[in-house]
């Protein structure tokens, strides 16, 4: 695919969240970009060192690097990307993501052709993934847990949206229990993931739902939410989180093999990954998405 003006996109040296600061719709995030800009800075905070270069594939396993590196949910392309369609969205990065021996992620939003058309894309192409599903009233959701059957291979429930107030005000989300997750665990037909955990609220949830994955997430700079970074959440609460949940993963801010070697010292089995992947598909389609899976990965296939 070519650069296309529409693409809101800057196509930054560094994907560092300065050039799309403050800019929603669109690439940037919530109170000047400042979570956008500390999760990308906090990992180099937290690395102790480590370089692109140091990660050998004798670190595979052992806690040093990650296992999995996978596509984080993304919606709202038009709004947020200048790209063509939503549907054309999925069905490439779906598409480019396979390709590229990456695991994906689907996510929803307003309206619900957001969500069906991510099922779409994997239905398409045989392929499974994590479905991270906005916190609506629980009749909503199951109504969505039975969109999916068939392609989840996880669901999970996208807790932190309900600070996006245009959203909350939109579609009734709802801020969730424990009692109302713990019910919506027992009725996902795959393994259960709470995704947005960044306050102490949060991971009183992980210990009361005990989900089988626990998502370290500020949305990506995007919702309003304390100030800090994804890596930070991490180095200060992944080992009790760990205690909780059958595995933790983290989002925001990964740009470097480095960081999913320093995401794995942390705690964290597998990284979600947004803004690099959807650049690489803006740039250059498939072959650029490829190219980014290989360079975080230091080289090294993952999976």
């Amino acid at each position: 695919m070519e650069k296309s003006s529409g693409f809101t996109c800057r196509f930054c040296a560094v994907c560092n969240g300065f050039g799309c600061r403050g800019e929603l719709p669109g690439m940037g995030g919530v109170d000047g970009g400042a979570n956008c800009i500390l999760n990308y800075t906090d990992w180099g905070r937290f690395a102790d060192g480590i370089s692109a270069g140091e990660i050998g594939a004798d670190e595979i396993g052992t806690g040093s690097i990650l296992a999995t590196l996978r596509l984080a949910p993304m919606t709202g392309a038009v709004q947020n990307l200048g790209y063509c369609d939503e549907k054309s969205w999925y069905f490439d990065i779906v598409e480019a993501c396979i390709a590229a021996d990456v695991p994906i992620s689907i996510g929803d939003g307003y309206p619900d052709e957001k969500l069906q058309y991510g099922i779409e894309a994997l239905r398409a192409n045989g392929a499974k993934g994590a479905v991270f599903i906005k916190p609506y009233p629980d009749g909503r959701i199951l109504e969505r847990f039975s969109w999916a059957e068939d392609v989840a291979e996880i669901i999970g429930i996208d807790i932190d949206a309900y600070a996006i107030a245009t959203m909350r005000d939109l579609v009734s989300l709802e801020r969730k229990t424990a009692q109302q997750l713990v019910a919506l665990k027992a009725a996902a037909p795959v393994p259960f993931a709470l995704k947005g955990v960044f306050s102490r609220r949060d991971v009183e949830l992980v210990r009361e739902v005990k989900p089988d994955i626990a998502v370290v997430s500020n949305h990506g700079g995007r919702v309003p939410a304390e100030r800090g970074s994804s890596a930070a959440f991490l180095a200060g609460y992944g080992a009790e989180l760990a205690r909780y949940a059958g595995e933790v993963w983290v989002d925001g801010g990964i740009r470097h093999a480095r960081d999913l070697c320093t995401a794995g010292r942390l705690g964290a089995r597998t990284v979600l990954v947004g803004r690099p992947f959807a650049t690489a598909l803006m740039k250059g389609g498939a072959p650029e998405v490829i190219a980014v899976a290989a360079r975080l990965c230091g080289g090294i296939s993952l999976t």
